[in-house]
C-alpha cells in the first residue's frame, strides 16, 4: 500500500490505540490504585514515589536501543514483540508481594513498555509527512490521553472492585497489550524507509547512533522534555494521595487526574493543528510549558474549587505538548523518518532521568509541607522554554 493509501489511517488507529491500551492505562493505573497497593504492601509515601520513577528508571536502559533496531528492523516487528512483552511483565506486577518485588516488576514492565513511544513517533513520520505530521501526532496524543484518562478514571473505582483488588486489574490491562501485539503481526504491512538524506538501513547502529547523538537540537529537545515530562509525572503521581490526605473521597481524588487527561485529550488535536498552521512547533510549546510550570506551583497552596480549576487548566497543554514535540523532532535537519526511531529514543531517554528523579525527591519534601513537592516539580519544569529557546527549528 502507499502512503498515501486510506491503509496509513488504519495504522495511525491501530497506533492510538497501542498507546491506549499498552502503554497508557496500565501506567496511569497506578497512581490511583497506589492508595490500595500501599495499604496491601505496607508502602510509605516515598517507596511509592520510587516505585513511580523505577519505569523510567528502566526506560533509559532499553528505549535507545529499541529506537535503532525499529530504524533497521522497522516498527511492525519491533512493536509485535514490545506489546507482548509489555502485556506479560505489566501482569507480573500483579503478583507482587511487597515493595522489592513491585519495583522488580515494574522495573521489567518498564524495560519494554518504554519501547513503544518511539516506535509510534516514527509510525507518524513512515506514514505521514509535512503539514500532516502534526495532525497525526495529535491523534496519536489523543490515543495517549484517552488511556491515561481511562485508566485514572476506571482504574480504582470500577475495575478493582468488579475484578477482585488491584491485581487482577494489572492481568487485565496485560491482557490487552498482548492482543494488540497479534494486530501488529498479522495485520500491518510496513512500506519501504522513508529517508532523510541517506537510507537509514544502509549504517550500522552504531553509525545510525552516531548520526543522532550529532545533533544539537535534538539534545535540547530532550532537556525540555526532561524539564516538562518530571513535573507533569511527578505532579499525577502525587495528586491523588495528597487530596486523600486532604480529606478528599476516592473517587473526587481520582477524578482530578481523570479531568486533567480528559481536557489534555481535547487540546491534543487542535494544538498540534495550530503549530501546523504556523509553521511554528516553539511559538505553541513555549507558552505551553511556562503555564503548565506556573499552574503546577499554584497548586501547592490551592483551596478545593482552585485545584479543579489549576488541573484543567494544566492539563489542557500536556498531550499537545507532546504531539509537537514528536514532531518536532523528526523535522530536526538529519532526521526525518530514516532516523525518527533513534531521535525520539534519544529524547525520551534524556527525558527519563528527570521522570526518574523527580517524584522520590519531591515526595520527600512533603514531610516540610504538603504542597511543596508542587513547588519543586514547577522549577523544574522551567528548564523546558529555556532549552526550546536554543533550538534552531525547521519550517
Amino acid at each position: 500500500m502507499s502512503n498515501g493509501s486510506r491503509y496509513r489511517w488504519y495504522v495511525l488507529g491501530l497506533a492510538a490505540l497501542t498507546y491506549t491500551f499498552a502503554r497508557a492505562m496500565p501506567r496511569m493505573c497506578m497512581p490511583v490504585l497506589f492508595e490500595e497497593i500501599s495499604i496491601d504492601l505496607d508502602l510509605s509515601l516515598v517507596q511509592i514515589g520510587v516505585i513511580w520513577g523505577t519505569e523510567p528508571l528502566a526506560g533509559l536502559t532499553t528505549i535507545l536501543v529499541a529506537g535503532l533496531l525499529s530504524d533497521r528492523f522497522g516498527v511492525r516487528k519491533v512493536l509485535s514483540i514490545a506489546c507482548f512483552l509489555a502485556g506479560v511483565t505489566g501482569a507480573l506486577r500483579g503478583l507482587s508481594s511487597g515493595f522489592t518485588s513491585l519495583a522488580a516488576t515494574t522495573f521489567l514492565f518498564g524495560l519494554v513498555s518504554f519501547v513503544i513511544p518511539g516506535n509510534m513517533a516514527k509510525t507518524a513520520g513512515i506514514w505521514f509527512s509535512g503539514r500532516n505530521l502534526g495532525f497525526a501526532n495529535g491523534i496519536l496524543g489523543v490515543g495517549m490521553a484517552t488511556g491515561f484518562m481511562a485508566g485514572a478514571m476506571l482504574s480504582a473505582t470500577v475495575l478493582s472492585p468488579l475484578l477482585g483488588g488491584w491485581r487482577w486489574v494489572l492481568v487485565l490491562y496485560g491482557a490487552l497489550s498482548t492482543i494488540i501485539s497479534f494486530m501488529w503481526f498479522f495485520t500491518v504491512r510496513e512500506p519501504g524507509q522513508v529517508a532523510s538524506g541517506d537510507s537509514g538501513d544502509r549504517l550500522t547502529l552504531g553509525q545510525t547512533l552516531s548520526r543522532v547523538v550529532r545533533l544539537k537540537s535534538v539534545w535540547l529537545i530532550g532537556l525540555a522534555w526532561l524539564g516538562h515530562a518530571s513535573c507533569v509525572q511527578s505532579m499525577l503521581g502525587y495528586l491523588p494521595l495528597y487530596l486523600l490526605e486532604r480529606g478528599w473521597s476516592v473517587t473526587g481524588a481520582d477524578g482530578t487526574v481523570a479531568a486533567f487527561h480528559g481536557v489534555s485529550m481535547l487540546g491534543a488535536i487542535p494544538l498540534a493543528l495550530l503549530s501546523d498552521r504556523l509553521r511554528s512547533r516553539k511559538t505553541v510549546l513555549i507558552p505551553a510549558v511556562l503555564i503548565t510550570a506556573i499552574k503546577t506551583v499554584l497548586l501547592s497552596a490551592a483551596d478545593d474549587q482552585a485545584v479543579w480549576l489549576l488541573v484543567i487548566l494544566t492539563g489542557i497543554f500536556r498531550d499537545g505538548f507532546m504531539a509537537i514535540l514528536m514532531s518536532m523532532i523528526i523535522e530536526v535537519k538529519g532526521v526525518g523518518g530514516a532516523y525518527a526511531g533513534t531521535a525520539v529514543a534519544l529524547v525520551i531517554a534524556i527525558s527519563q532521568i528527570g521522570n526518574f528523579i523527580g517524584p522520590p525527591l519531591g515526595n520527600s519534601l512533603a514531610s516540610f509541607y504538603p504542597g511543596l513537592p508542587f513547588v519543586f516539580w514547577g522549577a523544574l519544569a522551567l528548564i523546558a522554554p529555556f532549552s526550546l529557546y536554543l533550538v534552531k527549528e525547521e519550517r
